[in-house]
């Protein structure tokens, strides 16, 4: 096992965390390494996996370090959208879009929950003329990382941090403290995020996470993605993708709970599956690159999961699979009286969001 603040290289003021394991199975993959970036809300850069007479393949869709140093040290925006362009973003307190009443100035948005007005950065727009500017993926993108810690644990590595995000920069209600858990292992990488209210007031909190996942043979075509959801959430359009509030069953293309799951072939998905099939405690997607050999299930763990969010554009080489805890616009008056998922959290109270991964060979 190794571990090492990569080459002291720092990515938004804080060095990049890298922890390592060497393989020792010749017949199945293995997980190798994941790097974590503690200064830009510990999101998770890059994940290796060893398969045998391959090497080590990326799991996730990144540039390198120096490329990614440039991109979110230099080109980013105050807001740090460029985080949920590449590896995988923790969504806190909010994964997902929120709609609201623009400011004057354009920059932030007002949503209401429960009696509480919520001030938000108004910090995504679609491309079409007429889009409506909306906030999107929460408020950690920029965040510091304090106590970040590695340590050796039976057959791997783990890296910890506390986000004390307080009132998320005037953003939202009470005060939250986000304990992080990544831990790297033979057979899996574990995701897990703790929120706590350490405030004095009740707050909603949803969790998710945005990673984009690697195929590895580069032809999209071929690539067979699995969700074992019963129901899809309508949208305005895939510029806005506001849900209209209306939950439909799954057909044609939307219909992904075959074993081996469905062909991307040439289709767009920008959507949100709900009515979760849990087996064994989990609900696990699948994403399986048969020119590749490859293959990733991704393993929500959490009770609190109710939707699954997958995007995946044509032309590119990626799908990206975000369990999290909430529908789209969770305080929208289309869902009426419906619950959209956000937990609520009173003083003292804790909600956990676990994600696990594993590699294997379709």
């Amino acid at each position: 096992m190794a571990s090492h603040a990569q080459a002291g290289t720092e990515i938004g003021g804080q060095k990049i965390v890298t922890v390592t394991r060497k393989p020792v199975s010749t017949t199945k993959p293995e997980f190798t390494s994941i790097t974590v970036m503690p200064g830009r809300g510990m999101e998770v850069l890059q994940i290796t996996a060893n398969f045998p007479g391959r090497g080590n393949v990326d799991v996730l869709a990144s540039p390198d370090v120096a490329a990614a140093k440039k991109m979110l040290d230099q080109d980013d925006d105050a807001n740090g959208d460029l985080g949920y362009r590449l590896g995988s973003v923790f969504l806190v307190p909010y994964p997902n879009r929120i709609r609201g009443k623009l400011s004057a100035d354009g920059k932030t948005l007002t949503t209401q929950w429960q009696g509480h007005t919520i001030t938000l950065p108004a910090n995504n727009i679609g491309k079409n003329p007429g889009a409506e500017r909306h906030a999107m993926h929460g408020l950690i993108l920029k965040a510091k990382t304090d106590d970040v810690a590695e340590k050796t644990i039976p057959g791997g590595m783990e890296v910890t941090g506390v986000i004390h995000a307080g009132d998320f920069g005037g953003h939202w209600l009470s005060k939250t403290d986000l304990d992080f858990t990544i831990t790297l292992t033979a057979d899996a990488v574990d995701a897990v995020v703790v929120a706590k209210n350490v405030g004095n007031e009740a707050e909603p909190i949803a969790i998710g996470w945005h990673p984009y996942f690697n195929i590895p043979s580069g032809d999209r075509t071929q690539v067979r993605l699995h969700v074992p959801a019963s129901m899809l959430a309508t949208v305005d359009n895939y510029d806005n993708v506001f849900p209209t509030g209306k939950l439909v069953p799954v057909t044609g293309q939307y219909d992904l709970r075959a074993p081996g799951g469905k062909a991307l072939d040439k289709n767009f998905y920008d959507d949100n599956w709900s009515h979760l099939e849990w087996k064994n405690g989990v609900v696990t997607v699948s994403i399986i690159d048969p020119a590749a050999k490859y293959g990733v299930k991704i393993e929500g763990v959490s009770p609190e999961i109710k939707t699954i969010q997958a995007y995946a554009p044509p032309g590119k080489n990626f799908v990206a699979v975000e369990h999290q805890f909430n529908f789209a616009d969770p305080f929208g008056k289309e869902w009426g009286s419906m619950d959209t998922g956000m937990v609520t959290l009173k003083p003292g109270q804790s909600t956990k969001w676990h994600v696990r991964l594993r590699v294997f060979v379709p």
